[in-house]
């Protein structure tokens, strides 16, 4: 039973992750229809701006929380009012700008930090599921995903900012002549979803741009052996 409960603990953690990951990129093309190949290098950017935060002795849970989505989401607003408010309706020039913006994010990423930098080490501890050992990390990455879901259904559903960017992307002419800012909208929902990538960076250990444990998550009980 202690496996069982271990290997579901683990395969939720899958998920979670993959959710995280994912969900930032769903908001941008599912809402906006744009496809953002540039979304590898947010989640890249939301680990380094977790590193140099916690790096200048901010807290590591600031960083991770506010710090890293914050700054992921204003370049995200950045892109979109530079890059991407050009591009619309038209896919395959928004693939090849966000390519673009791809490989210079990777650049100058490069050229700042080098090819490597000292990573975080993943906060809390561990807790004991019978004759094994589990990272309370991990616990911690699905309550998130779990959160980050909910409220992103609740806000998408129950509250007028949800009504005005789900009717601005249907009708972006209608919602204007009711008084919405659609360029607005749109920098906006970029920029959440960019956040939503910084978010995710951090919170998924296993991203090349954060640190692994120094741990593994799951290992045998010293003391049972």
């Amino acid at each position: 039973m202690d496996l069982v409960a271990l290997l579901a603990i683990q395969v939720l953690y899958a998920i979670a992750s993959l959710a995280l990951i994912s969900v930032g990129l769903a908001i941008i093309f599912g809402m906006m229809r744009v496809i953002n190949l540039a979304h590898g290098e947010f989640l890249m950017l939301g680990g380094y701006a977790a590193i140099v935060a916690t790096s200048h002795g901010i807290n590591i849970w600031l960083s991770m929380l506010v710090i890293a989505p914050i700054v992921v989401g204003i370049i995200g607003i950045i892109v979109e009012r530079t890059i991407i408010r050009f591009l619309y309706g038209r896919m395959i020039d928004t693939m090849l700008a966000t390519w673009g913006l791809s490989l210079f994010l990777v650049g100058l990423t490069t050229a700042i930090f080098g090819n490597t930098t000292v990573g975080i080490s993943a906060p809390l501890g561990s807790i004991e599921i019978g004759a094994y050992r589990i990272s309370t990390y991990t616990l911690f990455v699905i309550a998130v995903a779990i959160i980050v879901l909910a409220l992103i259904f609740a806000v998408m559903r129950w509250t007028r900012l949800g009504l005005i960017a789900r009717g601005t992307m249907q009708n972006a002419n209608m919602a204007a002549a009711l008084g919405v800012n659609p360029p607005r909208v749109y920098a906006v929902t970029f920029g959440i979803g960019a956040a939503l990538s910084g978010l995710a960076a951090r919170c998924w250990r296993r991203s090349p741009a954060c640190s692994r444990p120094s741990a593994s998550p799951m290992s045998r009980n010293p003391s049972l052996r």
